[in-house]
């Protein structure tokens, strides 16, 4: 446990950080499954709208540095490339 004042406010700011960037995390995690469960039921329209807000939020917490700008890219590519194979 933090003993000095500061080390005590550092602590409940890397709290309520975690919970932030979890929840941000775990809202792109939730729109790329939405993504990949359009592909599989062949809807490649849905796809594409959900992949709208994958893009958006991945973009957003990488601005954010609550992920790496290059994993925000990997998750773009790697569903755009998806989505290209499924409508093609």
């Amino acid at each position: 446990m933090p003993h000095s004042a500061s080390a005590k406010k550092r602590l409940r700011q890397s709290i309520v950080s975690r919970d932030r960037n979890r929840a941000i995390k775990s809202e792109i995690k939730t729109s790329v499954r939405k993504v990949l469960d359009a592909l599989s039921k062949k809807d490649v329209p849905a796809a594409k709208e959900h992949f709208r807000t994958v893009a958006r939020k991945a973009d957003q917490a990488a601005s954010a540095k609550t992920i790496h700008r290059n994993k925000a890219a990997r998750i773009k590519s790697r569903l755009s490339a998806r989505i290209l194979k499924a409508a093609g």
